[in-house]
């Protein structure tokens, strides 16, 4: 009797206990808050010289800039279908709505309080400014430079028909921190944040010996009229292409092939490596959401097609979710870093016309992910989830020099250019283990609960572009 009381008393411990960490200590949402993010930009009024605080009315003006706006992830970091999915399953939840419609003109409540920090028990109200229509802009002009009536921006003498203000944040990486930051909270331990972009960002080689900051890569400099009729000055592109850009993320990346033989012949054993650097990004590659991830496949085909052999390696994040979160890997690549990728095959004695395929692709998501969207939560429209970033087909036979020849100048025009000191040769990361790098470095066979995103609310908090 006593032994089935305790169990009991245990029983109910226990029970308790768990409440208690999911509905005081574990966050609902797989972030923590931060001052900045964790309220809406507060309301702004319409300056005085223009008609609207909507992006229509800046582009009156500033054409050019309104057209690039219009183009960008930003403008549809509201309506942008993964979003609009993630943000379903995630319950709708407000939070996630001070990155991807940041001007609490734009949202439908007001946030009083946060308890404890607990966005789920988060007192709301009506906000009587909301403009649903205004919602739909996501991170328009205004979320940047409108604050108290005054338009901010980069240049100390601007002469517009409405207030205006030099702020220094223009110049620097600063004015991307709020939403491209995002930290941990309590029981989540990542590396760098769930989203930490910001804080990927190297310091040493590009920002002080180039003196790069996130603007010169996602808001390129031109020259031109800031506005129509005005004066031609060095500006920037209002594009902020990122992650869900091909070309962008074919620029971040340089890709080399080598084989330890150059003309095989059948019976021979032949091996590849193939080396992916990091030559163009400031930060880690792939950044931003944990779903995003490369990866780096070898094939060996016959004349009909028939894959005769096949590895693939992948490149991301592995996160326990449940019940804490815990980043367990991470083999994403460090600015100028790289990593070599290895596949060994006996080319069989009879064999004729064979053909080795590599192939390196970013995805978004997973297909799992994917899938999951669309059956449960309304993912809807085309809109790619993978890229193909690189490939290329050799020969196994003794028109592989050749092949490799034409792939190494191809690969020379991506690498880093050797007039500077420091980009001269990128550090290699060799895969642990065995040649075909089949243990940590070719991927990891996750069980459930090691993924890519968890069945509880997701980060989709600051709208990478």
């Amino acid at each position: 009797m006593k032994r089935g009381v305790k169990l009991a008393i245990a029983a109910v411990v226990l029970l308790g206990a768990t409440y208690l960490y999911y509905t005081e200590i574990k966050p609902v949402v797989i972030f923590g808050l931060r001052s900045d993010y964790a309220h809406a930009i507060p309301f702004q009024q319409v300056p005085e010289g223009l008609t609207s605080l909507k992006a229509e009315s800046c582009g009156e003006c500033h054409r050019e800039i309104y057209d690039e706006w219009k183009s960008s992830i930003h403008a549809h970091a509201y309506d942008d279908p993964f979003f609009q999915a993630y943000w379903k399953k995630d319950k709708n939840i407000w939070v996630c709505l001070n990155c991807h419609t940041p001007l609490e003109n734009q949202q439908p409540t007001l946030i009083k309080e946060i308890p404890r920090g607990r966005v789920e028990k988060a007192v709301e109200e009506p906000n009587p400014h909301y403009d649903p229509a205004y919602q739909k802009e996501s991170i328009t002009c205004a979320v940047c430079h409108v604050r108290d009536g005054v338009i901010y921006g980069p240049f100390e003498d601007s002469a517009a028909p409405h207030p205006t203000k030099f702020d220094p944040n223009f110049r620097t990486a600063q004015v991307c921190y709020r939403c491209h930051n995002v930290v941990s909270g309590p029981a989540q331990l990542y590396r760098v944040g769930p989203c930490g972009t910001y804080s990927e960002h190297e310091g040493k080689f590009f920002m002080q010996e180039r003196g790069f900051i996130c603007q010169s890569c996602h808001m390129p400099e031109i020259d031109r009229p800031v506005a129509v009729n005005g004066p031609i000055r060095r500006g920037r592109q209002h594009l902020w292409r990122g992650g869900h850009d091909p070309d962008m993320i074919k620029r971040a990346v340089a890709v080399q092939v080598k084989a330890d033989t150059i003309s095989p012949k059948p019976g021979d054993r032949v091996g590849f490596t193939l080396t992916m650097i990091n030559a163009g990004a400031g930060h880690k590659i792939p950044t931003g959401d944990p779903d995003r991830h490369f990866t780096i496949e070898f094939s060996v085909e016959n004349r009909q097609g028939r894959v005769l052999d096949h590895q693939t390696s992948t490149m991301g994040r592995w996160i326990l979710w449940q019940p804490a979160i815990v980043e367990l890997y991470d083999n994403r690549l460090l600015p100028l870093a790289s990593r070599e990728y290895q596949f060994v095959y006996q080319i069989p004695a009879q064999a004729e016309d064979l053909i080795l395929k590599t192939r390196v692709q970013y995805h978004i998501l997973t297909d799992g992910q994917h899938e999951m969207l669309q059956a449960n939560y309304g993912l809807t429209g085309t809109d790619p989830y993978r890229f193909v970033i690189y490939e290329r087909e050799f020969p196994l036979s003794g028109a592989l020099a050749t092949a490799l020849s034409e792939s190494d100048q191809a690969s020379a025009a991506r690498l880093p250019s050797a007039s500077s000191p420091r980009q001269a040769r990128p550090a290699i990361v060799r895969p642990r283990g065995s040649r075909r790098a089949s243990s940590v470095e070719s991927g990891l066979s996750s069980p459930k609960s090691i993924s890519r995103q968890p069945d509880g609310l997701s980060c989709k908090a600051g709208a990478e572009g």
